[in-house]
């Protein structure tokens, strides 16, 4: 079952998004951002630790449906090969 991130990931939710996930970890190799469309870079920070959490089991994260904003903002930061995007 994926794991959906909210409409919105910013400062104001981030951390406590990326504990919830990191929580949930066997439901993080699937991450849905179909609903996403409010959020800044600490978007990226979240699905950066995850991807370390997962990296550390020998698996990796799969990111469906990412806004091309996401995706811009991963080439901007230098991570988008990290994250597959």
């Amino acid at each position: 079952m994926p794991f959906s991130l909210p409409q919105k990931v910013t400062q104001e939710n981030a951390l406590q998004l990326e504990k919830e996930g990191l929580s949930n970890s066997e439901n993080l190799r699937v991450i849905n951002c179909s609903s996403l469309n409010d959020f800044d870079s600490t978007v990226l920070t979240v699905l950066l630790a995850w991807q370390k959490k997962l990296q550390a089991n020998g698996q990796s994260i799969l990111i469906e449906h990412a806004p091309k904003k996401l995706k811009v903002l991963a080439g901007v930061y230098g991570v988008s090969a990290l994250l597959g995007l």
